[in-house]
């Protein structure tokens, strides 16, 4: 077998069966080896932002990870901000990037790059095949290191991916265990959960499923708010759901929000900060004089300290979980607004959808009905680089093919990634797009008032909205292969989803406010 084969039998062997991929010259014998091996399925993004963001979101909904495949590097440069956004949620990832062969680099071809640098600013681990004996090796550590959550970069040169190797594929092993705080850290937390003015923040596993229950358990019982991070890499909403005080985007609600509090237990979850710098204001919304405590870092043992600090506060399964109760949403005349997107959409939310959200400033007028309404799974952008939902709307697609996909974003963040229409179109993906048609990136206009800037003048609007000529919605999805409609009033957007849930495939409503 040649390096490019011994790395496709190795992932396979290592439970890696996903590849979200954009090849150039210098995969092709990679390319090759998927080839013959149909067991790995591989889904072409026509940009390679869909390609990591893609992988983002699979991984968020399966708790593994998937391959990428990308090009030397300028095609990881174009995948590197949503990179950046999983690196943020603690998602694993393990890209094979391939690059000129050794002999070829002191040529300086068009296309080569310092693609070592590039990798290394958003990689938590990049290795380089030297050999094709090598590949089988620094696989093995790539898939060890995303499962730990890590970003993970192979490097593989042409000549090492077309070489036969001496080396034997087989399964990485298991990674390395979590770090588990003290337990005399863990006895002074728990102490400290049952004074006053205390607040809970988890993060990661602890924002769903059996970890959110064992953290609803711990507040109850000690009587701690139980906060959750705005940008949540996943977190479950709707009736039934534990109900989290979730934070805000803007740091004087933030402030508010957490004011009155003398301490914050971080579990899984860095201590809150301000998204930006603002004249004048404080870098962090914690109240002067609150204590922070990370008690259990986000890539340490989230599960091993959630488990330990119920153990010591004697939680027993009896405890009053405060939990999301269902509310009916009743369609308004008029014409749409978010607060009618926002109806409309927790109206037809299924029991187990999942919904990727990307609407900031809207999101404030969409998400309080759709948070009340059935279960579901709400997956955030975390590291802010806008162009994260239409991509992580693909992963998890792929990841839960019988689960509904929604994905609510604005405009001008939509058409950083509009190429994902197509994937999704290609692979008959569940996914209803709902683009918030409301031209313009309207969180600058929010952000410049923050900032004590003057109201835009001409040269600021020019750069902030996106209005002359308008985005056609409809006929951008059409060309991609998707079925749209465009919406201008509530009554008309409850009757484009109905329309949507009965569709085959992916789906598009341009929602007009």
């Amino acid at each position: 077998m040649n390096g490019a084969e011994t790395l496709v039998e190795t992932m396979l062997a290592s439970g890696v069966d996903v590849c979200f991929a954009n090849p150039g010259t210098s995969e092709m014998h990679f390319v090759a080896a998927l080839d013959t091996h149909p067991d790995m399925r591989c889904i072409l993004c026509l940009f390679e932002g869909g390609v990591s963001g893609a992988a983002d979101g699979y991984a968020r909904m399966t708790g593994n990870f998937a391959g990428t495949l990308l090009h030397l590097g300028p095609g990881f440069g174009n995948a590197w901000s949503n990179m950046h956004n999983a690196r943020k949620g603690r998602a694993g990832m393990v890209n094979v990037v391939g690059d000129h062969a050794g002999y070829h680099l002191k040529y300086d071809a068009p296309l080569q790059a310092d693609l070592a640098g590039v990798a290394g600013s958003v990689s938590h681990w990049v290795g380089r095949a030297e050999e094709a004996d090598q590949v089988v090796s620094l696989g093995q550590e790539a898939i060890r290191r995303a499962r730990d959550g890590q970003i993970a970069t192979l490097i593989l040169p042409a000549d090492s991916a077309w070489s036969e190797s001496a080396s034997t594929p087989g399964a990485a092993a298991a990674p390395i265990k979590k770090h588990l705080p003290e337990a005399a850290h863990i006895a002074a937390a728990a102490e400290a959960l049952a004074q006053p003015d205390t607040a809970l923040l988890v993060g990661g596993w602890a924002l769903y499923g059996d970890g959110a229950e064992l953290a609803g358990q711990i507040a109850a019982r000690s009587g701690a708010r139980l906060l959750a991070p705005f940008f949540a890499p996943r977190i479950e909403m709707g009736e039934g759901a534990v109900a989290f005080d979730q934070m805000f985007y803007p740091a004087d609600l933030n402030a508010e929000f957490l004011s009155g509090l003398k301490r914050i237990i971080c579990v899984g979850e860095n201590p809150p900060v301000n998204f930006f710098a603002y004249p004048g204001k404080p870098s962090t919304p914690t109240p002067p004089g609150c204590a922070l405590d990370v008690v259990c870092h986000p890539d340490w043992d989230v599960q091993g300290t959630l488990q330990a600090l119920a153990e010591a506060l004697g939680v027993d399964g009896t405890e009053a979980i405060p939990r999301i109760a269902l509310a009916e949403t009743q369609i308004q005349d008029g014409t749409l607004t978010a607060e009618g997107i926002g109806r409309a959409l927790a109206a037809a939310t299924p029991e187990g959808a999942i919904m990727v959200n990307e609407a900031v400033t809207a999101g404030a007028g969409i998400w309080p009905p759709v948070n009340t309404a059935a279960r579901h799974d709400r997956l955030g952008n975390t590291g802010g680089s806008i162009g994260q939902c239409l991509p992580a709307a693909l992963g998890a697609a792929v990841a839960c093919p019988d689960r509904p996909v929604f994905a609510v974003s604005g405009d001008g963040s939509a058409m950083y990634q509009v190429q994902c229409l197509w994937t999704a179109a290609r692979e008959r993906l569940d996914i209803t797009t709902i683009i918030i048609a409301n031209r313009g990136y309207q969180i600058l206009h929010l952000e410049l008032a923050a900032q004590g800037a003057p109201a835009p003048g001409r040269n600021a609007r020019a750069m902030f909205d996106i209005e002359d000529p308008l985005l056609d919605w409809v006929a951008l999805a059409k060309g991609h292969g998707v079925p749209a409609r465009r919406v201008e009033t509530e009554a008309d957007m409850a009757d484009a989803l109905a329309e949507a849930a009965r569709t085959e495939g992916p789906f598009l409503i341009e929602a007009v406010i």
